[in-house]
């Protein structure tokens, strides 16, 4: 029986977690506590969270859920123990929702590409004029407004689901005076077959489905750019170094 959809992700999964590694915590330090020797509260939070780090990793989350699952148990405690105003967690919590919205759906983090990358990309573009060119998951916009300034005859566009990253996007473009255009939503939303170049520097976790959907839509001819992550099992048709030690670009050809 498959579990329903909200417990496959990952977020959830992580808050479980948690709650599984407390139970052990407080079983140990219900019985310690009957021999006189109870654990302190700073104790039972890095043993909760080192249970609950090994429970991530035995289930197979990303490995960034290790660090976040050992140091939330302390994190909290320490927020806790310095009184902090609750307006003060609803601030946060509205900026991160807004800078990251489903991250804990999509397991897809901010990473902003770096301009080496762009110049490469822009260096695959075909020379004739009104090339369509798509980032999907274009975060604060540079590649997009980049490929926008330097190629004016293309039609530059980029997607993004996080309203934070989206709005300031749009804000640049307007104030530059660019024709950069950008979408807020789920890149699955759209039609990769509208485009000449999909750019994409996203998540390993998400790598198979975006191929899957550029197999089924993309047209011949047309071009899908992933910056750093591969595609298991589908050997690019060309890997582009943009300088040492960065992250490479796997191109696909279709």
């Amino acid at each position: 029986m498959t579990p329903p959809r909200l417990f496959q992700w990952p977020a959830v999964r992580a808050l479980l977690v948690q709650l599984v590694a407390l139970l052990p915590t407080a079983a140990l330090g219900v019985t310690l506590d009957a021999f006189g020797h109870g654990l302190s509260l700073l104790e039972a939070a890095v043993l909760q969270g080192a249970i609950a780090m090994l429970i991530t990793w035995k289930i197979g989350l990303a490995p960034w859920w290790r660090i976040i699952e050992l140091l939330f148990p302390v994190a909290l405690l320490a927020a806790l123990a310095l009184r902090l105003p609750p307006i003060l967690f609803l601030a946060v919590f509205i900026v991160l929702l807004g800078w990251y919205w489903s991250t804990f759906r999509t397991q897809v983090p901010y990473f902003p590409s770096r301009p080496a990358a762009w110049h490469a990309v822009e260096a695959l573009l075909p020379a004739r004029p009104g090339v369509r060119v798509i980032d999907v998951g274009s975060g604060l916009g540079g590649f997009t407004l980049h490929l926008a300034r330097v190629r004016p005859d293309a039609e530059c566009a980029g997607i993004e689901l996080a309203p934070v990253p989206y709005l300031y996007s749009r804000w640049r473009a307007r104030i530059s005076g660019s024709r950069a255009r950008f979408i807020r939503g789920d890149y699955e939303k759209i039609h990769f077959g509208d485009y000449d170049l999909v750019f994409a520097y996203l998540s390993p976790a998400v790598m198979s489905g975006l191929f899957d959907k550029a197999r089924r839509e993309m047209k011949v001819g047309s071009l899908l750019v992933s910056y750093e992550f591969n595609i298991p099992g589908f050997k690019p048709d060309k890997t582009i170094f943009t300088t040492e030690g960065a992250p490479p670009l796997f191109v696909w050809a279709f």
